[in-house]
């Protein structure tokens, strides 16, 4: 393999040692990235993400990333990644990599969905148990 190359940038030529290159990913706001993340211990796991937004602070320029979590309780949270952020990762990601369809991701929100307003149906038999049974109770002391 060559491990020397002539490249011409802006047209300045120069030589670069291929054994020393380093790739340098582009990335814009609403490119799918996939997001490495520490869990527990050495154990990591990645979530299929999209990179919502670049802060430009001068200290510690950051990528905003949000990323999906699916399941039993889905959730979309958000990852700041500055030059000192430990244990994430991001790199480029293809849409054929994402391990889930849309239609499984929506029915995972759907079914979370129903789950709180049953919650919610529930809290408010309850409240309505509450004023019933336990209103005399308070009526009374209140005389």
């Amino acid at each position: 393999m060559e491990e020397k190359r002539i490249i011409e940038i802006g047209g300045v030529k120069m030589e670069v040692d291929l054994r020393y290159a380093k790739a340098i990913d582009t990335y814009h706001i609403g490119d799918n990235v996939k997001l490495l993340k520490k869990r527990y211990g050495d154990s990591y796991e990645t979530h299929p993400a999209v990179i919502v937004g670049f802060d430009n602070f001068v200290e510690r320029p950051a990528i905003l990333v949000a990323y999906f979590e699916g399941g039993y309780e889905p959730k979309i949270n958000f990852e700041t990644i500055t030059k000192d952020t430990k244990d994430v990762e991001i790199c480029p990601m293809v849409l054929d990599e994402i391990p889930f369809t849309r239609e499984e991701a929506v029915s995972w929100f759907d079914e979370a969905i129903k789950r709180k307003e049953n919650e919610i149906g529930e809290l408010q038999l309850k409240k309505e148990y509450f004023l019933s049974c336990f209103g005399k109770v308070f009526a009374e002391k209140e005389k």
